[in-house]
């Protein structure tokens, strides 16, 4: 060692010749380990093209090829500076060259204390380390060239003369082997460098410029892994002689060879790794601990990657021990534990965890076995270490050892990983068993994961066979330990070792009697519901892995030794749910469900029968119904997940249903009718594509499905369970007042199942099944309109149903929708009360019940008899309004405008007889809303519908066939018996809807009445009698102009064009109330004249009619009251309709006289002069200041009257008489002086 101090001055020995050369030299870079790498350039490997593996070197090592074989093919080298020979530098300066190598370490060691944080320098520091680094991984790669080419192994020498070279070369083994042996004394072991080098296992992608400190770092690793290389190779060099080295003794005092040096050095490098990987561990949390490697940086992988290929191959090679053997001793001292000592001999960090350390470790190092020698990713078989994961399975599993559920997630998710990489191992399951048959009611949670943490039952079936499925897929999520407990994480561990193929006995054998023994009587009643949990997806997993039907014939046997008394019913659920995943698990592999239906069948029949009871309490029945719900969903998933339904599924829809149903209260029976509609979608579905295949049996789907025929026959089977155990409860729930909202949807079901499956139904509907169905679910007007609404939604537009009514010869079912659907409009409120109506439940019920009648309402106009009907009455189709009241007026339009445009008596007959069809007893429909007087919208949408009728249909109404509804409609609309109690009368709600109608009815009353050939007199009667009843009724007290104006009759009279209806319509009104609202008893007015009087007024204000006589008919009456009335208001009232009658007469007679208004006066003059002469003057002289010529065609008929009252009185002329007549002449022109001159010349 005295010679290891050398100056730079020192030059080696060397041929003059040489040194003219060196200029020519060049040699590669020599492969190094290096963690910072330019990805662009080596194009995302996963190693350093720069390192070992990435060069090839160790490709290179393990086959014995040449190191480098393209570099040191020169005469001389160049190492540390300085040329040398090539083929004989090592051995002739062996010590020296070794000796410059530890210079060069102690230069870089140097250059690390002296650097400073100057940015400034950083660069000039880098490359002189860098250098360094070079010089000693070239020289290092120099050893290993030169020990590959030119060392021979010894020979016996002669005793003669032998040359110095020879003896040097002799003696280059043990000389190498010392100078190594010295060189790992000097550079120590990598877990004693000092802290701030070791931080340089951080430095990751940061530029070009590296501290001195990660060069030197990486520069032990280079030369640990050169050491075993070149121990590697003198040992195959020298053909299996062992190498000593004289001058040292190994640390158990023998002598040094290169066997016990190599495996020194390997033992001591595996202790520094582990030790890192000691420190990292305690950095790694349970639920990161897969996806958080062991190793520092990809240098140290890529040494782990090497040190395993490396140590393999010795094994093959020279049956050393192999990696696994190394590793394990190194473990089993962590985890004995016993030995301080020992233990801080070979690790200075303390694991406070050695077991899951094991864990972590081992499955990190066998995921590097799957690295090929080339760096590459290979599914290769992989050297497994099952003997010692059977030890730590062991002391994971021991209940004295007070291992964790969170420790033990972590050590199974380690198992299962290597299970995915190892070969079949029998004693991994039958370990782990051992453990959970003991704890198996155990809940396996960890309460700081929360919600995730805690132990989770299947809430059903297919989540139950989910479950199982993800324990037995291939794909494992990074995040298992949060979404497994253990015992789920061992039962991936069951269902992969299951699956490995093995050249010896199937799995399933050698695991099956082990599992089934740990079972008896007094351990299945030991079972808690977790317990059960477990046990189900045990079975579930074996049998989804192995021989389904072994399994569960020995599940069945094992249930049956539970007691039935001592199970909750929770755990009876939890079974039920068991079961039907096993049924789920059948039908995936086609197996016929029989025996496990009728084994849920019978449990479910029993279930019903006493939930149907009525001594059954209440308490009970809702425990019941957790049992039933769960039968409902299991059956459900049945029939969504089976493909062809061809398994036995009708057993599963048994008897039990027909004891169920009318047991069940609304919330139970909206999911008993949920899972029917599932069911008969679903078997409609399947029975359709069953039948397409039988038309398409070449395609790749129907080969694989059964045969038709028998696919067929389950089908008829299942139909028939359907009708057979379901139909009849629907049935007998078709005329509730408020029947569930499903019960249209499902009877909809029903009624397509009997358009593809006709010959199921029970015989009461044969031998038409479907229109029976439709009678008693959509025609039939007894029902409930929210459920004929949505029934009819489904169907009337549905293809197949309306060619199959077109089939079977039925044309009226349009026009029973039609009626049904008008019904239903008119019904909308009959079930809606004000309170329910102002509850958030009851407006999102009536917003709910209003979309489906207006859905409803847009089928109805697109049927074929509805279109064609708008096309009659020059209607487009754009008009049509889905909300149900536009809707309904344009329907009676339509039908209105369709019948007028109409020519022969036959069609006329025809459409008729269509409408009142269309129409039905609307009487009786809206009947509910006369009876209970509201709701109010209830009552306005009746009588707005019956005035619509009886305006828009007036000619349709006056034949003889609607002659009776019409009648009807009077009776009991407009003139019902209350009209004429005088203790009852109307009630108030209905005389407001009344009061907003009754135009509707009057104006289509004056046009039946007028075209009625057969009634029209006697209409007539009743349009007066209707608008005697309601005059008077509607009229205010008092004249009040926004009464007057809103008053129905005279709303009634008011048309935006003039018509031969409104006038016949006026008169009528005119004549009703001239006759009965202004006849004077005696001189004693009528009641609330005036208001008669503003009423007339109005009507004859808003009159444009051509006739005179329609506005000097109510002249004498009007009259009458200027003459007989002193009221104030009622004279002028009277004034302003005297003068209005004579301006509407100037108008009609176009400037000539009006002979009807002569006429009227002319009588007036005549009746009323002989006791109300200056009443009769003060009226002609209002007359005359609008038309004088009228007054003054009366003159002669006024002056007569004067002269016959005298006479009549016997006392000659009556001064005070003619003088007023006079006034009255005075204003009469010329006419008027010259009456007055006769009258004073007499």
């Amino acid at each position: 060692m005295e010679n290891e101090d050398f100056s730079p001055s020192l030059t080696p020995p060397i041929s003059p010749y040489i040194v003219e050369s060196l200029s020519e030299l060049s040699h590669s870079k020599p492969p190094s380990f290096c963690c910072v790498s330019d990805h662009s350039r080596d194009g995302g490997r996963l190693f350093s093209p720069d390192g070992y593996i990435g060069r090839g070197s160790l490709k290179r090592l393990l086959l014995r090829l040449d190191p480098s074989p393209t570099d040191y093919e020169t005469d001389t080298v160049d190492l540390f500076g300085f040329p040398w020979v090539t083929e004989t530098a090592l051995v002739e300066s062996t010590k020296l060259l070794f000796g410059l190598l530890r210079q060069q370490l102690h230069r870089l060691e140097n250059l690390i204390q002296s650097s400073s944080h100057d940015f400034g320098q950083a660069s000039s520091v880098h490359f002189e380390a860098e250098e360094i680094r070079k010089h000693c991984v070239t020289f290092l790669l120099y050893v290993k060239v030169f020990i590959s080419r030119y060392l021979e192994p010894s020979r016996g020498m002669d005793n003669g003369t032998v040359h110095p070279y020879e003896k040097l070369e002799a003696e280059l083994p043990s000389v190498l082997l010392g100078e190594l042996h010295a060189t790992v004394l000097y550079i120590g072991k990598l877990r004693d460098l000092p802290s701030n080098i070791h931080a340089a296992f951080s430095i990751q992608n940061q530029g070009k410029l590296l501290p001195p400190s990660w060069h030197l770092l990486h520069l032990h690793l280079d030369i640990h892994w050169s050491i075993l290389e070149i121990l590697h190779l003198l040992g195959e060099k020298m053909l299996g002689q062992i190498v000593y080295a004289h001058q040292f003794m190994n640390q158990t005092g023998e002598n040094l060879t290169n066997i016990s040096l190599f495996e020194e050095h390997c033992t001591h490098l595996l202790c520094d790794l582990v030790g890192f990987a000691i420190n990292k561990y305690t950095k790694v949390r349970p639920t990161d601990a897969l996806t958080s490697c062991h190793y520092l940086c990809n240098c140290t992988k890529e040494l782990w990657v090497m040190i395993i290929h490396l140590l393999d191959h010795r094994s093959k090679a020279s049956h050393t021990e192999f990696f696994w053997s190394y590793v394990n001793k190194l473990l089993r001292i962590l985890l004995e534990g016993t030995n301080v000592d020992e233990t801080r001999q070979h690790f200075t960090a303390h694991c406070k965890d050695p077991l899951g350390f094991s864990w972590w470790l081992v499955t990190h190092l066998a995921e590097l076995y799957q690295y090929s020698r080339n760096g590459a990713v290979e599914g290769k078989k992989v050297e497994d270490n099952w003997s010692f994961v059977e030890e730590l399975l062991k002391r994971s599993c021991d209940n004295q050892g007070g291992v964790l559920e969170e420790q033990l997630r972590m050590h199974l998710q380690c198992c299962l990983t290597l299970c995915r990489l190892w070969d079949f191992n029998v004693k991994t399951v039958t370990s782990l068993w051992e453990y959970y048959s003991k704890n198996l009611n155990n809940a396996f949670t960890i309460p700081w994961l929360g919600l995730k943490g805690l132990m989770s039952v299947s809430k059903t079936p297919f989540s139950m066979l989910e479950l199982v499925k993800s324990c037995c897929s291939e794909q494992q999520s990074p995040d298992l330990y949060r979404m497994a407990n253990s015992f789920q994480i061992f039962l991936r561990i069951v269902a992969l070792q299951m699956n490995k193929e093995t050249t010896g006995t199937h799995p399933w054998k050698q695991i099956k009697g082990r599992i089934y023994s740990k079972f008896h009587q007094r351990k299945m009643q030991e079972l808690s519901e977790a317990g059960l949990m477990n046990f189900l997806s045990l079975f579930l997993v074996l049998a989804a892995t192995a021989e389904v039907e072994d399994v569960v014939s020995r599940v069945s046997d094992l249930l049956g030794l539970l007691n039935p008394s001592s199970i909750s019913t929770t755990q009876k659920a939890l079974i039920w749910r068991g079961l039907f995943a096993f049924i789920l698990l059948y039908e995936e592999k086609g197996l016929d469900i029989g025996v496990l239906a009728d084994q849920l069948s019978l449990a479910f029949q029993q279930a019903a029968k006493e939930f149907y009871l009525k001594t059954t309490d209440n308490t009970r029945k809702l425990t019941l119904w957790t049992l039933l719900s769960t039968y409902i969903e299991g059956v459900q998933e049945v029939f969504e997940t089976s493909s062809y339904l061809h398994l036995s599924e009708e057993k599963l829809l048994n008897e039990g249903f027909v004891m169920l149903l009318p047991a069940c209260r609304e919330s139970e029976l909206h999911t008993a009718l949920g899972f029917l509609q599932t069911v008969l979608a679903r078997l409609r579905s399947v029975y359709k594509r069953s039948s397409q295949s039988l038309q398409q049996s070449h395609t790749a789907a129907a080969q694989k499905a059964p045969s038709p025929f028998v696919a067929k026959e389950r089908h008829l089977a299942i139909a028939g369970a359907l009708w057979r155990n379901f139909f009849h409860f629907l049935k007998s729930l078709r005329l509730s007042q408020t029947p569930p909202p499903q019960l249209a949807d499902t009877a909809a079901g029903f009624s397509l199942l009997a358009v593809d499956m006709p010959s199921t139904a029970p015989s009461d509907l044969q031998p038409q099944p479907l229109l029976s169905i439709m009678q008693n679910f959509g025609w039939d007007e007894m029902l409930n309109p929210q459920l004929v609404s949505r029934y009819l939604s489904h169907l009337i537009q549905n293809s197949a149903l309306v060619a199959s009514l077109s089939g079977i010869g039925s044309s009226s079912y349009q026009a029973l929708s039609v009626r049904s659907w008008f019904r239903c409009v008119l019904q909308h409120h009959i079930n809606v009360t004000p309170s329910a109506d102002q509850t958030d439940i009851g407006r999102v019920a009536g917003k709910g019940n209003a979309d489906q009648l207006s859905e409803l309402t847009r089928l109805v106009f697109k049927l074929p008899e509805m279109e064609m009907l708008l096309l009659k009455a020059q209607i487009e189709q754009s008009a049509v309004k889905v909300e149900p009241r536009p809707a309904l007026s344009l329907f009676i339009k339509a039908i209105g405008r369709a019948y007028a445009g109409l020519q022969t008596l036959a069609e006329k007959s025809a459409m008729v007889s269509k409408a009142l069809e269309y129409v039905g007893d609307i009487l009786k429909y809206i009947k509910p809303y006369l009876v209970n007087k509201g709701p109010p919208e209830g009552l306005h949408l009746s009588y707005w519908t019956v005035g619509c009728l009886v305006k828009h249909w007036a000619l349709i109404l006056a034949t003889s066939k609607a002659q009776q509804l019409l009648f009807r409609i009077i009776d009991c609309l407009l003139l019902p018996h209350a009209l004429f109690q005088q203790d009852k009368g109307i009630p108030s709600p209905m005389l407001s809807v009344l009061r907003d109608n009754l135009p509707l009815f009057l104006q289509g009353l004056s046009v039946i009445s007028t075209v009625s050939q057969t009634q029209g007199a006697y209409l007539k009667q009743q349009l007066r009698n209707v608008i005697q009843q309601y005059f008077g009724r509607f009229l205010p007290a008092s004249p009040s102009s926004s009464a007057i104006v809103n008053h129905p009759i005279l709303l009634a009279l008011c048309e935006s064009s003039p018509s031969p209806r409104t006038a016949q319509l006026r008169r009528t009104v005119l004549q009703v109330i001239i006759d009965g609202c202004m006849q004077f008893k005696g001189h004693a007015p009528p009641p609330r004249l005036a208001s008669i009087l503003s009423f007339l007024h109005e009507v004859l204000r808003r009159s444009n009619d051509s006739d005179p006589t329609s506005y000097t008919e109510p002249l004498p009456a009007v009259l009458k009251c200027l003459v007989l009335v002193n009221e104030p208001q009622v004279k002028r009232l009277s004034t302003e309709t005297l003068q209005l009658v004579v301006e509407h007469c100037q108008a009609v007679a176009s400037g000539g006289p009006c002979t009807q208004l002569s006429s009227v006066l002319r009588q007036f003059v005549e009746e009323h002069m002989g006791v109300y002469d200056l009443q009769v003057y003060n009226v002609l002289e209002i007359v005359a200041v609008l038309e004088q010529s009228i007054v003054i065609g009366l003159i002669p008929t006024t002056s007569r009257c004067l002269r016959d009252t005298e006479h009549k009185r016997g006392l000659g002329k009556n001064t005070s008489q003619r003088n007023a007549y006079k006034r009255l002449l005075s204003h009469l022109g010329d006419e008027g002086q010259a009456e007055i001159l006769n009258l004073d010349n007499e």
